[in-house]
């Protein structure tokens, strides 16, 4: 098969990577489609294919694709030599600024992923260790990680090669993480019955089955594909006489972008009638993850049933053959999900088992958390309290050199004077750190001491205890010659 130019991006990765589709939101009915002479084209819109490398895949395509030698190449180039890699070796004919351009998104795609590896060592807690990037990029099969630099006809099939093996997994992971949800979703309503007393969990029983017993009233639903299924599009989506119905015209009316091809998105929008008969975003009993998983489920079916070569994609001449098979004319009743549980007994035990190991790994780390903040706590408190000492003892040392300290220079006065400044606040000054009176400051410690044994004895003592105050000889040093009289020298061994 030869890859339609207007299509050359899905060719490039197996006619899926850049057609890949999320599920079609019920509200858009998008099989309300206008007929051939009024029909707009409209290119196609690249949507998320689901890859971790999405982005780096998108811009080396839209790269490859502005080289014309690389998209005549791609024109004429047949699916099984993409497969092969023989596509890849035609980068070597690109021109230099294409090259230089993918280059540079290798550059930063290989940056990106450091990055990663980084932030998730980080997260496990292994900021000390020393990260091979070198190793730990193997791990990224879509890119050369030996040569960070240039982009080489190897990383070309290298993003070929992983992207269709990526995709092929798509499906299969989304029916996991669905299971998964259903799994949950019963453990929740479980769990719930347990908080509950008898007649409580009685009538929420009562009510779960009422619930299941409205979903699953409703009208028959087509086997996706077939002519029964088509025709209903074909008349109320359409608005066509289903007498009329013709596979041809029904084609060229719902291949969106008129390039020759069902791909897996204008094939969902099929399904969008059969939906609405099963669910309703407004009725309690309709989950509306459940309707996106229905959805999926038609298509790959039908995609199985149609899609011949598998290249993810349903072909004009594959759509033809496929409405003269029997399958078409008279197919088997379609079964959904409400009658085919999505895990099974053993899925559930498993599960709940996991589940609850989970729920034992949290709590210890919980319990561990918790007692990491007490210890905390306790080292808070601890340097709170040696916080509080510290300033109680920078208090006290301020204190006491206050006290010590004597006043500045500016503040002595002569004698025992005391500045108006100070008033009463000042602590008193001990008496042997007073000055003495004038004149007692030069005596010799011998002579004050023989001035002094005198007064120590008895008789001395009885002898001047009746001399008048007025007529009491003043202290050594204090007594006064007349005003008159020359100044004599005085006699320290004199006594009255």
């Amino acid at each position: 098969m030869k890859c339609p130019a207007s299509f050359a991006i899905t060719c490039l990765v197996l006619a899926s990577v850049m057609s890949w589709a999320k599920a079609v939101p019920i509200s858009i009915d998008k099989t309300k489609v206008k007929l051939p002479e009024e029909t707009v084209k409209e290119p196609p819109q690249s949507v998320d294919t689901g890859l971790h490398y999405d982005r780096y895949l998108r811009e080396v395509i839209d790269f490859l694709e502005k080289d014309q030698h690389f998209r005549e190449k791609l024109h004429n180039t047949d699916m099984e030599d993409i497969k092969q890699g023989k596509l890849a070796k035609e980068l070597d004919f690109v021109s230099h600024h294409v090259r230089t351009k993918l280059d540079e998104l290798k550059r930063q795609e290989v940056s990106r992923l450091r990055t990663l590896i980084k932030a998730k060592q980080d997260i496990e807690g292994g900021n000390d260790i020393a990260v091979d990037h070198q190793a730990l990029l193997k791990q990224f099969e879509h890119l050369n990680h030996m040569n960070p630099h240039t982009f080489e006809v190897e990383d070309l099939d290298r993003l070929i090669k992983s992207a269709t093996k990526d995709l092929e997994n798509y499906d299969k992971e989304r029916h996991e993480e669905f299971k998964r949800y259903e799994m949950m979703k019963e453990h929740e309503r479980r769990e719930h019955l347990k908080t509950l007393d008898e007649e409580g969990r009685r009538k929420e029983e009562e009510h779960y089955e009422e619930m299941k017993k409205k979903h699953a009233d409703h009208p028959k639903v087509n086997h996706p594909g077939s002519k029964d299924q088509l025709k209903e599009v074909w008349e109320e989506a359409d608005g066509l006489d289903p007498e009329d119905f013709d596979p041809k015209t029904f084609f060229n009316l719902h291949d969106a972008n008129g390039d020759g091809f069902f791909d897996e998105q204008e094939l969902e929008a099929l399904f969008t009638k059969e939906l609405e008969k099963i669910y309703d975003p407004t009725n309690e009993e309709d989950d509306m993850v459940e309707m996106e998983e229905e959805r999926l489920r038609m298509r790959e079916h039908v995609m199985n049933e149609v899609d011949s070569n598998k290249d993810r994609l349903v072909s004009l001449d594959e759509f033809l053959v496929a409405t003269k098979k029997k399958e078409f004319l008279e197919p088997d009743s379609w079964e959904t999900l409400e009658q085919n549980q999505a895990y099974t007994d053993e899925e559930m035990r498993e599960f709940e088992e996991q589940l609850a190991r989970q729920e034992e790994d949290l709590n210890l780390k919980a319990a561990d958390l918790q007692k990491q903040r007490e210890d905390l706590e306790r080292q808070q408190e601890q340097l709170n309290a040696q916080k509080v000492e510290l300033q109680q003892a920078v208090e006290h040392m301020e204190r006491l050199k206050t006290q010590k300290d004597p006043p500045p220079p500016e503040m002595q006065l002569e004698g025992n004077a005391v500045p108006e400044s100070l008033g009463h606040d000042q602590p008193p000054v001990p008496p042997e750190h007073q000055p003495l009176p004038p004149g007692h400051q030069d005596i010799p410690l011998e002579q004050q001491q023989q001035h002094d044994a005198p007064q120590n004895q008895q008789d001395l003592g009885q002898e001047h205890q009746n001399i008048p105050q007025e007529n009491q000889p003043l202290p050594p040093g204090h007594n006064s010659p007349p005003h008159d009289s020359p100044q004599m020298p005085l006699d320290h061994n004199y006594v009255p």
